[in-house]
């Protein structure tokens, strides 16, 4: 199997594992059994298992195989990208501090405050727009294999959580639904969310966006 084979196989396993291991059915059996913490844990175990593995391949495999597409570097091209990395980190961080209530370690809430009147994803999509970013000047077959897959996940991770959340009786995340945007900058309130989000995740934001460019080549190449 080719580098391209591999990396599309381990994000098809990545995103099987965490759909299996987060379904409605299996999830509320295993956290009886195991309880909340140890479900956590063997939950961050197995993507760990199965992404440190992608990043190692994909990282030995950099720009291989045939060119899918090709942009020419130029001033426009650079700013677009550095303010779309910029603002893809501080969705993450932002997410960080306050954890969508639809993943592993979210609370219910009925009321969506600071980065969720953004998007109810903000990790997920923070994650989709830095690899849309990435895949907007790396258009060889196997940088579209790894980045495309953070688009390909983020995407429907973010709809797989809003379904098995619906589907739950108390009706709350429908509602927090009705508040809070699927997509980023989709909806009213960005301004409020951004005033909610606080200094401390909005300085956090932007000093690891600019150690991430900063360091980017040493760390990245």
């Amino acid at each position: 199997m080719t580098a391209v084979g591999v990396i599309i196989a381990l994000w098809v396993l990545f995103a099987l594992s965490h759909v299996v291991l987060s379904s409605n059915p299996l999830r509320p059996r295993a956290v009886r059994l195991l309880g909340e913490r140890l479900y956590q844990g063997l939950y961050s175990l197995v993507a760990f298992a199965i992404f440190v593995p992608l990043v190692l391949v994909y990282a030995g495999n950099k720009h291989a195989g045939p060119l899918l597409w090709y942009v020419d570097p130029n001033l426009a091209i650079d700013i677009v990208t550095r303010i779309g990395n910029t603002i893809a980190v501080m969705l993450a961080v932002a997410g960080i501090f306050r954890p969508s209530p639809s993943g592993v370690t979210g609370m219910p809430t009925r009321r969506p405050r600071g980065v969720q009147r953004i998007t109810r994803h903000p990790l997920f999509m923070g994650l989709v727009l830095w690899a849309l970013m990435h895949l907007l000047v790396n258009g060889f077959a196997s940088d579209v294999a790894f980045f495309g897959g953070f688009v390909v996940f983020g995407l429907l991770g973010s709809w797989h959580q809003d379904h098995r959340q619906k589907a739950l009786p108390d009706g709350a995340y429908a509602k927090f639904c009705e508040q809070s945007p699927f997509l980023p900058f989709t909806r009213g309130g960005v301004l409020k969310g951004l005033r909610e989000v606080g200094v401390v995740a909005i300085v956090v934001g932007l000093l690891a966006a600019g150690l991430l460019r900063y360091f980017h080549a040493v760390l990245f190449g």
